[in-house]
């Protein structure tokens, strides 16, 4: 396997394919070329035969499935740093889209999202999210399939409805918290998110492929419309990553990752996020090296990566920092500590300098250490910089093997049609049973009845009007059980054989 250098100092600099799963940070401030970075590490991956994944923000990683050239400041840095066999290529590219516009859509059902991501997409509060949680239980229980939602919707609904009737097993289902939630849907699906519920659900092979010539695909989501709610976004990807988590198998340490995944602007991962949600992502990051995914997480400052998830980021890359704040001082001084020494580098004082494509580098060596950090200058990628147009990639996603699989929707019975048929069938069904009892016969009542003054007709009255009561109050199998079983204990047995 032909390595592609990364970046170079006094030699070139390689991130070591079979150290690539444990992790990595890209760390920078705005403007300092950490896009540029994550295109040529992501590039260097698909020539590895590595299939990627990374959201796009901005719209301008899109370049990576087109060939370079043309690019004055490209030409410059290859020839200041005399990179060997450099050439132009272009990357296979899959396009992906919530929305559906810019690329494949990609979808989940709510089942699969779980409570969870889902309670931490609505923001919901503690109790509010136990109550979400025991909604998901009852329709487990029932065999209730969650896929959008109106799925939920009418689950939700279900639940607050039969509220005495669940509370006793599943806890309280209060109507305030049920209130919330529904809000927080409604809010959710005016932002356009409840595109991203339904079928078919994303097949993670789709993304884990490779070209004809060998290349891991790079798949991109397109994200500057879903980047207008974060926290959409954030829960988004961590549900990628905790998919991948769940269904890859263990493989241990490979030759080279079977996918690496960058998550852009991660800071957005972690703001408010409650222990809970804290804990998982935690586990996910340091479990998910065995299963062949190495995580790469993109960053204007690394205070925004906890000190449990910073650890575990043994690759790093870190662009200039502005000291101009305390935060900013502090982040300084941070990332310096995180580095290991290198006599010749005085980290502190070099991470405010570093110009635009220049970068404190440090990569693990052969032998999962990380190396001295180096000042380098980062490597051009040999695919364009910037977007590319719609023509471009509407072409890409025409042509893609995929086309046409997930851009039309299923919706196939689930809890919405079983809960909206339970509702029509029960007036149905009563009514069928107001027909077949004649009211009158069963107590004595009737107009021949009460001329031959077998029975009075205040009585009458009284007892068929309670019986037409109880009988539309209970409109399930079940309740004309009941009903027939008071009913004979009122006729002395008579009315049940």
């Amino acid at each position: 396997m032909t390595l592609t250098p990364l970046a170079k100092s006094a030699d070139f600099l390689y991130l070591l394919p079979k150290m690539a799963n444990r992790h990595g940070l890209i760390a920078g401030a705005t403007g300092t070329g950490k896009t540029v970075t994550l295109q040529t590490i992501a590039e260097s991956f698909s020539r590895m035969g590595v299939p990627v994944f990374m959201a796009d923000v901005k719209g301008d990683l899109a370049g990576i499935s087109q060939v370079g050239g043309g690019n004055a400041r490209v030409d410059a840095r290859v020839a200041q740093l005399e990179l060997p066999a450099f050439s132009f290529n272009a990357c296979p590219v899959t396009f992906w889209d919530v929305f559906g516009k810019q690329g494949h859509p990609i979808r989940t059902t709510i089942a699969e999202m779980g409570p969870l991501l889902l309670g931490r997409m609505l923001n919901l509060n503690e109790v509010q999210s136990g109550v979400l949680t025991a909604v998901f239980k009852i329709a487990d229980d029932n065999g209730w399939l969650l896929l959008d939602l109106k799925d939920l919707r009418a689950m939700i609904q279900h639940a607050a409805e039969n509220a005495e009737q669940y509370s006793a097993q599943y806890g309280n289902i209060s109507s305030a918290s049920v209130g919330a939630i529904q809000r927080a849907l409604l809010q959710l699906e005016h932002e356009g998110a409840d595109q991203f519920f339904g079928e078919p659900a994303l097949n993670l092979d789709d993304m884990m492929q490779t070209d004809a010539r060998g290349w891991g695909m790079v798949n991109i989501l397109a994200s500057d419309t879903l980047y207008n709610s974060p926290r959409v976004y954030a829960t988004l990807l961590l549900w990628l990553l905790s998919e991948l988590f769940e269904k890859l198998p263990e493989v241990g340490d490979l030759e080279k990752p079977k996918l690496a995944f960058f998550f852009d602007e991660a800071h957005l991962l972690f703001n408010d996020a409650p222990k809970s949600l804290m804990d998982k992502i935690e586990q996910v990051v340091r479990l998910i090296r065995s299963k062949g995914v190495g995580v790469y997480f993109v960053s204007q400052n690394p205070l925004d990566i906890p000190d449990v998830v910073l650890g575990q980021l043994g690759n790093r890359v870190q662009h200039a920092l502005r000291a101009f704040t305390p935060r900013d001082q502090k982040a300084v001084k941070a990332a310096a500590e995180t580095f290991r020494a290198n006599p010749s580098v005085k980290v502190s004082e070099v991470i405010t300098e570093l110009a635009v494509g220049e970068a404190l580098v440090s990569f693990l060596d052969d032998h999962g250490r990380p190396a001295p950090v180096e000042r380098a200058f980062i490597c051009p990628p040999g695919s364009r910089i910037g977007p590319v147009t719609a023509a471009e990639r509407e072409q890409l996603i025409k042509s893609s093997i995929i086309y046409g699989h997930y851009e039309n929707s299923i919706d196939r019975e689930s809890a919405y049609e079983i809960l909206k048929g339970r509702a029509t069938e029960a007036p149905a069904e009563q009514g069928e049973a107001d027909k077949g009892f004649d009211w009158g016969d069963l107590f004595g009542g009737g107009a021949e009845s009460s001329a031959k003054g077998k029975k009075p007709a205040n009585r009458q009255g009284v007892l068929e009007a309670a019986a037409k009561s109880a009988a539309r109050a209970i409109g399930s199998e079940l309740g004309r059980q009941i009903l027939r079983g008071v009913l004979g204990s009122i006729l002395g047995g008579k009315g049940r054989k």
